[in-house]
């Protein structure tokens, strides 16, 4: 028997909308996770990559980390994590840190013994590179099999892997798969083998409504036993706001007094008709009743009767033509004809042009590592409202300050 607390898609370092305090919840959901492994004397903790926000985390973040980890060490549960797309590097990982410091194990194609059963791990792989992949792994030596990993698969939404070929293709008959990257939770069969996705620890984006949490995953007797465990985490109040023709700012701020916001992050969502609403108006009246901060996205469109002139013929061209003059790389233009493409949905731009920057990042040699992922609008990534910090960067750490 074996039973595993899988999580993963943690982010921390995530300076969620520039505010600090949710950097602070990252770190603390993640934190709630040791502490309920801990309390339930799991036999392990199943990490399924995007530890990290960032590839190039602050030192806080680092040590936050450590001091996380310690319990489990100390409780003698391993911390068994693959690399997902956000921490991914070229060559060591921080996941490579924490084992030289005793506090976690790096999975891989050889297989870790916990219990009764043989966890596998399968690093994110870009899509341009995953026609080379064998799926070979070590033989078992366990009643029970389970492969760890980290992409968008087959069955769920925003899959771009085919799962059915791993696991035609792989060596080894798995009894489940324990995915990260979709943040939101979810659980399926293949074939034979159970499939699931632990979604993420915190909201990374306000699309991520429903409540986070982990998996449960219990192998027993030929069996596998998933199950769903909440977390607390900051609360989100979303309040959908439809407007009517005379409705405005202040129907708005209305709606808000209804609401109990103390503490919690605010997300305003305006349809309808009515005036023009003040984002900045609205989100300086949700902190004054008492929310940590207050984010207004409107989603009518900005209608009118006045002719708009263009100073040039053609503006198409004259992009065309600086884009020309920028010197821009391969992949540079790829982007850049992605996003004015308008063959190309809106909904799948963004995650076009995030697939095109990572296969670039595999193929290209750099000086050195990126910063965080283009933003999602759906559960897979983070939210379209947050940018890098400055003192981020001032803080960013690489491998070899720990050498």
């Amino acid at each position: 028997m074996a039973r595993v607390i899988h999580t993963g898609d943690t982010h921390l370092g995530y300076r969620q909308y520039h505010s600090p305090e949710r950097r602070q919840d990252f770190l603390d959901a993640f934190e709630a996770v040791v502490e309920d492994a801990v309390a339930a004397d799991v036999d392990a903790v199943v990490h399924a990559g995007d530890l990290y926000h960032d590839r190039r985390p602050g030192l806080r973040d680092i040590l936050g980390t450590i001091d996380a980890l310690r319990p489990l060490r100390e409780a003698d549960i391993p911390f068994l994590a693959i690399v997902g797309n956000h921490e991914g590097t070229r060559d060591a990982q921080w996941l490579d840190l924490f084992e030289t410091l005793g506090l976690a194990e790096r999975l891989d194609e050889t297989g870790r013994r916990v219990g009764d059963t043989a966890f596998y791990g399968l690093d994110y792989v870009p899509e341009s590179k995953r026609d080379a992949l064998d799926y070979e792994f070590a033989e078992p030596d366990a009643e029970h099999t389970a492969l760890v990993s980290h992409g968008l698969f087959t069955p769920f939404a925003h899959a771009d892997w085919d799962l059915d070929e791993v696991l035609g293709e792989a060596n080894v008959d798995f009894d489940a798969v324990l995915l990260g990257d979709n943040h939101a939770a979810d659980t399926a069969q293949v074939g034979d083998t159970w499939v699931t996705y632990c979604g993420s620890t915190e909201r990374a984006s306000a699309s991520e409504r429903d409540p986070r949490g982990y998996n449960v995953v219990e192998f027993d007797g030929g069996d596998v036993a998933i199950s769903r465990k909440a977390i607390d985490t900051r609360e989100f109040v979303f309040v959908d706001v439809d407007l009517g023709p005379e409705d405005g700012t202040e129907y708005v701020r209305e709606r808000l007094r209804e609401r109990d916001l103390e503490d919690a992050v605010v997300v305003v969502t305006v349809e309808g008709d009515g005036e023009t609403v003040t984002p900045a108006d609205v989100e300086r009246f949700g902190e004054e009743q008492g929310a940590l901060l207050t984010r207004v996205n409107d989603r009518r469109e900005v209608e009118t009767d006045e002719e708009v002139e263009v100073s040039f013929a053609d503006p198409d061209e004259a992009v065309r033509e600086r884009v020309r003059e920028m010197g821009l790389s391969e992949a540079g233009l790829d982007v850049d004809d992605t996003v004015r493409d308008l063959d190309v949905a809106d909904s799948n731009v963004r995650e076009r042009v995030k697939r095109r920057v990572e296969d670039a990042l595999d193929e290209e040699p750099t000086d050195g590592d990126v910063g965080p992922e283009p933003d999602e609008t759906a559960e897979t990534d983070v939210d379209a409202d947050a940018e890098s910090e400055p003192d981020e960067q001032a803080q960013a750490t690489t491998m070899e300050d720990f050498s």
